[in-house]
């Protein structure tokens, strides 16, 4: 019952047991009176019954205000120091109760603050302990993500009900460009892999794993293909995570005995491979049309050499025209074999993989080639260990390697020394060689010829590996030391890889990619409301709007979310979209969130965000702060979008109105400082939304407290205080 309704009650009683022992004393005094008497106060007093009722009244209102004082004092004092208990105890152990009332309550609220104060030193001792003996499984959390966050191919870990457990940059990048704009959003912990790959694909996958188990297979694994929404082809390697089937799981159905190792979930390794097929086509279309080409150009040659076979004594003119066909013949196969060659040399330099590495590392390769394979040698003299270069150094090497057998061939060179160094941003790569000097027009006709040295030969061309690398190459005659040299000009890279995607920096910790503690999730069910709110996923949302009024234009510019998922905060799996509203912000909204109309032009319309919000969203709660505001909306956009956002809401608002009936305020900055949380980017949508999901968090053991456990419990608890707020 409401606090208020309390005290309006108590004090009618208290009123109206007042004045019935009034009534019931002067009725008595009335009664015990001899009859004269009772005729000469009944006399007495009728003329003064206004005054009377009056002096009641009156007498009855101090009474009334005295009970109401007492009440403020005694009463409501304690129930706001009941309510400061439960937020040490459940919420924000820092929280301290504020002396007010009269001594005795102040003397109770020090004490209160004392206890805490000794409590919280005690907690701080328990987690020094906790942490030191969490240590070493913190370090190889933190391995396991640095891990995760460099390996080169895609990793995804899902539970037996296809929950995603964990994830990579790589996994994100393979399926989330793969599937679309937006679609990245679908990768997050809790999400179903459903959403991303097909149900039946991976039930397949999984049945071909369970029966290469039973059949006692070491390495049981699955593999296939799958297009992607945008015609993209994904790879995935399906292997199984096996733990020991304890005895009381014997009788599941789960294919395992007792003791026998029974699949807990999946590690799903992803890779598109969409260019692969791409490049392995057209060599196939090239291979093909150059063998159909050549048929009939085949079939004439054959007609002509067994005419002048079989007839060797025709006339002049035929025979000149049988060679003349012949010749033909010849040269129209000469150029498609030309033309596919060099098709086969763009295809060549497409797949050339471009990866940062030393430069000496570069030389090193190139050094053992050619002493290998021309037994020349080679020496290095000034070599600059701290250059870095992008480089394919396989094709690198072969020209280099070509260069030095052109030297050996041509020129008679017997050594040759590297030379590495750098002049700005440039690397400077120096072949040099004692003997003669070559003219340009030599190099340019080096440089125009396919590389071969050794009895290798490529359909490459010298001019193709610079072009690949963006690199120059020139020849330097005369230098100092009176060597001739060639000198490749390569440009420089960093020594340290970047990063994938954005940097995503949030305090001093790695951002969390994992958490198998959901391996022992149940999944979400139909029956939500009877969940505990514990276990459920939310997105926990905040829009910003050119103005207060949705039903009179007013439009979303910015949506900002975070999940929650396992009873934590996951910060790197937030969204956040500007939206152009097509239409001026209003000067007062603007002074509040500082976004301008400059600030939105060029970004998508609301049309292309809500979709994608919706993704976001999908099979979640929805937390907000004063939901009703940004629901209205999104809800005056759903014949516009056809999106509807049918998800249980939970009100941070009302919440807290449950919770801290006795508190005078409930704003977003008043609660997150009631409960120890640090408000910063205010007015923000995606700061406001993380500020949002603190709260929550902090609310969901003190719901508990008071006896608010499911997601059920709580709607009913906010219909309770909505209901109540707009009675009054």
């Amino acid at each position: 019952m409401n606090e208020k309704l309390k005290v309006v009650l108590a004090l009618t009683a208290f009123l109206a047991l007042v004045a019935g022992l009034e009534f019931v004393a002067g009725y008595a005094v009335y009664y015990v009176l001899e009859p004269e008497n009772q005729q000469r106060l009944v006399a007495t007093l009728s003329p003064h019954t206004e005054l009377l009722a009056e002096l009641g009244v009156l007498r009855l209102a101090i009474l009334g205000v005295a009970f109401a004082a007492v009440y403020q004092l005694y009463v409501k004092g304690p129930l706001k120091i009941a309510e400061g208990i439960r937020i040490i105890l459940n919420a924000h152990s820092s929280h301290r109760l504020e002396p007010a009332g009269p001594p005795e309550v102040q003397r109770l609220a020090r004490a209160v603050n004392d206890l805490a104060e000794h409590s919280e030193a005690l907690a701080h001792d328990l987690e020094a302990k906790v942490a030191q003996a969490k240590a070493s499984v913190e370090e190889e959390k933190n391995r396991l993500a640095a891990l995760m966050s460099e390996l080169s191919q895609g990793v995804l870990v899902c539970n037996r009900n296809g929950r995603i457990l964990l994830y990579n940059e790589r996994a994100r990048q393979a399926l989330g460009a793969s599937a679309g704009a937006g679609s990245a959003a679908l990768i997050g912990l809790g999400r179903p892999i459903f959403a991303l790959i097909d149900r039946s694909l991976l039930r397949h996958a999984r049945e071909r794993i369970e029966a290469r188990l039973e059949k006692g297979e070491t390495d049981p694994n699955a593999q296939f293909v799958f297009t992607s929404p945008t015609g993209q082809f994904i790879r995935v390697h399906m292997a199984p995570i096996l733990t020991a089937a304890p005895p009381t799981q014997a009788s599941e159905p789960t294919g395992q005995s007792a003791g026998q190792a029974m699949v807990s979930g999946f590690v799903l390794t992803v890779e598109n491979i969409t260019r692969d097929f791409e490049l392995d086509a057209t060599r196939d279309m090239l291979l093909q049309s150059f063998t159909e080409g050549s048929r009939a150009s085949l079939a004439g040659i054959r007609a002509a050499v067994e005419m002048l076979t079989y007839y060797p004594d025709c006339e002049s003119a035929q025979r000149d025209r049988f060679i003349r066909i012949i010749s033909e013949e010849v040269n129209t196969l000469s150029g498609k074999l030309h033309q596919l060659t060099a098709d086969h040399a763009d295809s060549l330099k497409t797949r050339w993989p471009l990866e940062e590495m030393l430069g000496a590392d570069v030389i090193a390769t190139a050094r053992r080639r050619i002493e290998t394979r021309l037994g020349l040698a080679v020496r290095v003299d000034n070599l600059d260990h701290s250059l870095w270069v992008k480089v394919d150094s396989y094709t690198l090497a072969q020209a280099l390697h070509a260069l030095a057998g052109r030297l050996k061939e041509e020129c008679g060179v017997g050594e040759l020394r590297f030379d590495l160094s750098r002049h700005g941003r440039i690397v400077q790569l120096d072949l040099i060689w004692p003997g003669p000097a070559l003219s340009q027009r030599v190099l340019q006709e080096w440089e125009g010829d396919t590389l071969r040295a050794g009895g290798q030969d490529s359909p490459l061309t010298l001019h193709d590996v610079l072009e690949r690398h963006g690199a120059e190459i020139v020849y330097i005659a005369d230098k100092e030391d009176g060597y001739p040299r060639f000198r490749l000009l390569l440009p420089l890279a960093e020594p340290l890889r970047p990063m994938l995607g954005a940097p995503i920096r949030y305090g001093e910790s790695r951002p969390e990619f994992y958490d198998f503690d959901l391996f022992h999730q149940a999944g979400q069910t139909p029956e939500l409301d009877h969940t505990p709110l514990a276990e459920l996923t939310y997105t926990v949302f905040d829009t910003e709007t050119t103005g207060l009024h949705p039903s009179g234009g007013d439009e979303i510019i910015s949506i900002g979310a975070v999940r929650i998922v396992n009873n934590r905060l996951l910060r790197a799996e937030s969204y956040e979209q500007r939206v152009d509203p097509k239409r001026p912000i209003d000067p007062v909204a603007q002074t509040i969130h500082g976004i301008s109309n400059e600030m939105l032009r060029g970004q998508p319309t609301i049309d292309e965000v809500l979709p994608r919000f919706h993704d976001y969203c999908d099979e979640t709660v929805l937390v907000a702060h004063n939901a009703a505001f940004d629901l209205r909306f999104l809800q005056m956009k759903e014949t516009q979008t056809g999106i509807y956002f049918t998800q249980p809401v939970l009100d941070t608002l009302l919440l807290s109105e449950v919770l801290h009936p006795n508190q005078e305020s409930h704003a977003l900055e008043t609660i997150a400082e009631r409960l120890g949380i640090k408000v910063t980017a205010r007015h923000d949508a995606l700061g406001d939304a993380l500020v949002t999901a603190e709260i929550f968090l902090r609310m969901i053991p003190l719901l508990a407290a008071h006896g608010i456990r499911t997601l059920g419990d709580a709607r009913a608890a906010e219909e309770t205080i909505y209901a109540k707020v707009n009675k009054y």
